[in-house]
């Protein structure tokens, strides 16, 4: 093989190399102090909703803002700011995973994933009925 062939293999795998390293995605999950210290910058944060404070949400009015508070496993809490139609069974979610920036003390957020709770949870009465013994 001629070196001019060689480098321009190298050159080719340097190229797909680069490309795959852009394509992947390396972000963690924040925290929502951890978040704030990040001020403007795209981050992904687990948190569950908050009940005891307000959904604002009116379809009618505005069914493009929805604003509720989200609270972290460390308790750090935030407001949530969503501009897109309201996620069905929001209420009902475990966890959500919330992906946008933090401007000031308000979650700017762009992308909401419901974590919701898992059908295959063991309820240990039903579980009872249905086992034979032996």
């Amino acid at each position: 093989m001629k070196t001019s062939s060689i480098l321009i293999l190298i050159g080719i795998a340097a190229a797909i190399g680069a490309l795959l390293m852009y394509s992947v995605d390396f972000s963690t999950y924040d925290t929502i102090a951890t978040a704030k210290e990040k001020q403007g910058k795209y981050v992904h944060m687990i948190a569950k909703l908050d009940k005891s404070k307000p959904i604002q949400y009116d379809a009618i009015k505005d069914p493009n803002y929805l604003s509720f508070y989200a609270v972290d496993s460390l308790g750090g809490s935030t407001q949530v700011i969503y501009r897109n139609t309201k996620p069905a069974e929001l209420e009902q979610s475990e966890r959500v995973v919330l992906k946008g920036k933090m401007e000031g003390n308000v979650f700017e957020c762009d992308n909401i994933l419901l974590k919701c709770p898992s059908k295959y949870k063991d309820d240990k009465k039903e579980l009872e009925k249905t086992v034979t013994q032996y």
